[in-house]
C-alpha cells in the first residue's frame, strides 16, 4: 500500500473554519488519503465536500478529555454517524481506568461499538497519562469490547505517538485489533517508521508533508 492508504488527514482544532475543512477534505481528495478526521459539527460539511470519492469521513466522540458521561458519547457518535461519518475516534474514560474501573471502561466502549454497527470504532487511550500497566490494560478493554483500533493520542495531551508505545500496543493486541499513531506524526521518515511497525493508520494534521 502507498503511504496515503495509511493517512487519517486531520483537523480538530477549535478554531476550525469551513473553509478549511473544505481545504482538508480536497488535499485528502488529491493526495488519495484514506480518510479526513473532524470534530462532529464539520461531519456534514466533510461528506457533501468528498461525495463521490472513496475518502472516508471519521469523526471524534467525547474529544479531547473522554471524560463526559457515557449517554452524551452515545448520543454523539449516532449523531455523527446519521450525519455522514463511515469511522468514529472515541476517547476513552482515563479517570476511570486510572481509578481501576475496568469493567465501566470496557462497557462504555462496547455500548458505542452497538451503537454505530458496522462502522470502524477507534479507541483513543492517550497513552501520554498513561502507565506501561495502564496502557496494556486499556489496549486489553478495547480489544475485549470489540474495537476495531486503537489509538495513541488525541494530540492534545501532553505528548503524541511514541516508538515505545506503538511496540507496547502491538505486543498487546496482537491481529485482534489495527493500531492508530497520532500525535506529532510530521515527517515521512517518522510515518515510514509507524507502518514498519504494523501501523494501520496513521493520524496527522501534517499529511501532504508525509508524501514529500
Amino acid at each position: 500500500m502507498a503511504l496515503a492508504d495509511f493517512i487519517d488527514h486531520t483537523n480538530l482544532k477549535p478554531t476550525a473554519t469551513v473553509a478549511e475543512i473544505q481545504k482538508l477534505c480536497k488535499e485528502a481528495k488529491t493526495y488519495g488519503f484514506y480518510a479526513v478526521c473532524v470534530n462532529g459539527c464539520h461531519v456534514s460539511i466533510a461528506k457533501e465536500t468528498l461525495r463521490n470519492t472513496p475518502v472516508k469521513v471519521a469523526a471524534v466522540v467525547g474529544f479531547p478529555l473522554g471524560a463526559m458521561s457515557t449517554k452524551s458519547k452515545v448520543f454523539e457518535a449516532k449523531d455523527c454517524i446519521e450525519n455522514g461519518a463511515d469511522e468514529i475516534d472515541m476517547v476513552i474514560n482515563i479517570g476511570w481506568l486510572k481509578s481501576e474501573m475496568y469493567d465501566a471502561v470496557r462497557e462504555e466502549i462496547n455500548t458505542i461499538k452497538q451503537a454505530i454497527g458496522d462502522k470502524i470504532l477507534k479507541v483513543i487511550i492517550e497513552t501520554c497519562y498513561l502507565t506501561d500497566s495502564e496502557k496494556e490494560i486499556a489496549c486489553t478493554l478495547a480489544v475485549e469490547a470489540h474495537a476495531d483500533f486503537v489509538k495513541t493520542s488525541t494530540g492534545f495531551g501532553t505528548g503524541g505517538a511514541t516508538v515505545e508505545d506503538v511496540k507496547l500496543m502491538k505486543r498487546i493486541v496482537g491481529e485482534n485489533a489495527k493500531i492508530k499513531a497520532s500525535g506529532g506524526v510530521k515527517n515521512k521518515e517518522m510515518a515510514l517508521q509507524y507502518t514498519a511497525l504494523g501501523v494501520s493508520r496513521i493520524g496527522t494534521s501534517s499529511g501532504p508533508d508525509l508524501l514529500k
